[in-house]
């Protein structure tokens, strides 16, 4: 018995003991949990082209090993081989890059960008899952990839880290009303009309396509508000909780007011067509073309039609591939210029201009059902390339309207009429 009563007594102590070294060790593992703490950070958008509509980058902080950094998935090189040719044709490599938190905050706050941050609310599991899948991409052969502004940037692959880590990924109520690219572009672009008419020079009707929540998370500011809506289970398990436990602002600044041209380009091209009507009129009447003008305008039809041709036919970015504008803006006008100049000296027809008032004229008259929403100042454009081109056909002996030379015949001669008659009085 006594033998039996002992040997109770040891498993007692035994399991006792047992409690207290797990105790110990749960103690141990909740304070390396406290130490670590992940956050989403969003910056404002900047005043460089590549800053307009903001960023996202990771924030992870240990206490215990001292780690303080920001995984940015933004960053790229001016420098590298052929940045601007492969930037248009949509070949451009971003990478994973790892910054020390305080020099990545000085570096907005010297920039005047405000940075926030969503403290995420993940168990030590998660966070230790998403810190193996970050430096996993560190990696030299894995931090390099292909960006797309619209399906792969750095706020789409932030998220998808985050989503990865997860189990069970995130619950995502944002109630957004459906919006196309073009209109949340738009967004961003408004305080800059003309950064906003060379951005939808590019897009084409396929950025004019309703998006879902998801596909709009392509934005920083978008995906900042989509977290704090969000819920999921920690560790995959038991009730829905916020993702976001708390937000703060990590760096803040007055953003000042930036310089913008007095004239938004939806005034200006009006202002030029007015300017293009009375240069109308005036070739009619003195039945001269004014050639300067004539070949500015084919010039810059051409050139503008250079972009937009490429990004039609050889670019892969999303979207440039539907571009309606290619039929008005093409590099035929520019090609065809030395013809046309040269047929003109020696007094023979050409058809670039019947051409060009043909097609221009379709476009106009489609405009309303063509399936592509068109800058403001794209009608102006469009309607100063017909008068010009319309000149020329006006103009050919067997094409002239003597009702219209009549017409302006009648108003000189009544001009000059007049200013005799005072000078005589």
């Amino acid at each position: 018995m006594k033998l039996k009563h002992f040997f109770i007594l040891f498993l007692v102590m035994f399991f006792s003991f047992a409690s207290v070294v797990s105790a110990a060790e749960n103690a141990g593992e909740r304070r390396v949990r406290d130490s670590i703490r992940v956050s989403l950070v969003t910056c404002d958008p900047g005043k460089e082209i590549y800053a307009l509509f903001g960023h996202t980058a990771i924030h992870v902080t240990d206490e215990t090993t001292g780690m303080d950094l920001a995984f940015n998935y933004g960053m790229f090189n001016f420098r590298s081989e052929n940045f601007i040719y492969r930037f248009v044709k949509g070949e451009t490599d971003y990478e994973l890059g790892l910054q020390d938190w305080t020099d990545f905050k000085a570096s907005y706050k010297a920039r005047g960008i405000t940075v926030y941050e969503q403290v995420l609310n993940m168990s030590y599991a998660e966070k230790m899952e998403l810190c193996r899948i970050l430096f996993e991409n560190y990696k030299p052969e894995n931090r390099i990839y292909r960006y797309n502004y619209f399906y792969d940037n750095c706020t789409t692959r932030a998220r998808d880290m985050i989503e990865r880590s997860i189990p069970g990924g995130l619950n995502y109520d944002c109630r957004w009303e459906r919006k196309t690219y073009r209109q949340v572009v738009h967004e961003f672009t408004a305080p800059s009309p003309w950064v906003e008419l060379g951005i939808d020079f590019c897009l084409g009707a396929e950025a004019d396509r309703k998006l879902d929540e998801r596909e709009q998370m392509f934005i920083p500011s978008y995906l900042m508000d989509a977290f704090s809506r969000a819920t999921a289970k920690i560790d995959g398990r038991g009730e829905l909780v916020p993702v976001v436990k708390s937000e703060e602002i990590a760096v803040e600044v007055v953003p000042e007011d930036d310089w913008q041209f007095p004239v938004s380009p939806l005034v200006f091209f009006w202002i030029f067509f007015g300017v293009g009507v009375v240069l109308f009129v005036v070739q009619l009447v003195s039945k001269r073309i004014f050639w300067g003008y004539d070949v500015l305008l084919l010039c810059l039809q051409g050139l503008a039609g250079i972009l937009v041709a490429y990004l039609f036919f050889f670019s892969i970015h999303p979207t440039v591939g539907s571009n309606w504008l290619v039929m008005i803006f093409n590099p035929v006008p520019l090609v065809w210029l030395p013809f046309m100049v040269y047929r003109s000296n020696r007094h023979k027809r050409d058809v670039l201009h019947a051409v060009n008032v043909a097609v221009l004229c379709l476009f106009i008259l489609l405009m309303p059902v063509i399936p592509q929403d068109f800058n403001n100042a794209v009608l102006p454009m469009a309607l100063i390339l017909l008068l010009q081109s319309s000149v020329h056909l006006l103009l050919r002996p067997e094409n002239r309207l003597k009702s219209v030379e009549r017409m302006f015949g009648k108003i000189v001669r009544d001009t000059k009429n007049k200013l005799y008659n005072k000078g005589k009085q």
